[in-house]
């Protein structure tokens, strides 16, 4: 199987944190060149990243100079996740002549996430044949996990993905379509943090040594 991209999407509009959460400070680098280079080390044929319009959309470019990106505009980020999605999803597959195997969704404010958690989701992906690779994140043998990006999908549903709502839940109807073939790997709940808030910031920098 071949063909497996792995997509950051970073054109949010940072409106919990009130300024580019891109581009915050976060042990030493810019918190979406953490993202991206986790991302970068996962394995993938191709590495993509939506980026919103502008001067942070820019910035966000330079932000990420040295690694293997291609970027893609999502010319209007208030319109929610779905519309990165449907500009990832379109730039992967519009006259594509290579073949596309699956796509991997990764998020920029997740700064605990490494490449070996990413390179976990490609091979059990690539072993399986799952239609959708899911991630969840709780304890061993705790109730109620939560269930979270990032997560890989299959070439042949990337339409669907594409037609998720223009909403910031992400392609939940593609998910629960396939929860029945979907393989879920488990992450430690600690994992799952997101810096949307200030407060989140100072958690990941309390957690990173900042």
């Amino acid at each position: 199987m071949s063909g497996v991209a792995g997509v950051l999407l970073a054109a949010g509009r940072s409106a919990r944190m009130g300024r580019p959460k891109q581009l915050l400070p976060l042990a030493g680098q810019p918190l979406v060149r953490r993202a991206a280079h986790a991302l970068a080390q996962g394995g993938f044929d191709e590495l993509l990243c939506v980026i919103p319009p502008g001067e942070v959309g820019e910035a966000v470019q330079a932000a990420l100079t040295g690694l293997p990106y291609r970027f893609v505009l999502n010319a209007d980020p208030a319109r929610g996740l779905g519309s990165s999605l449907r500009a990832a999803v379109e730039a992967l597959t519009e006259g594509r002549a290579a073949v596309l195997a699956g796509a991997h969704f990764a998020l920029a404010d997740m700064p605990l996430l490494t490449g070996a958690h990413h390179a976990a989701l490609r091979r059990a992906f690539e072993a399986s044949g799952a239609p959708v690779v899911l991630t969840e994140y709780g304890e061993p043998g705790a109730p109620d996990p939560v269930r979270a990006p990032p997560h890989l999908f299959r070439a042949d549903l990337l339409g669907a993905v594409r037609d998720a709502p223009d909403a910031d839940h992400g392609p939940r109807h593609v998910i629960r379509a396939y929860a029945a073939q979907a393989l879920t790997l488990s992450f430690p709940a600690e994992l799952l943090l997101d810096v949307d808030t200030p407060e989140a910031f100072a958690q990941a920098q309390a957690r990173l040594g900042e």
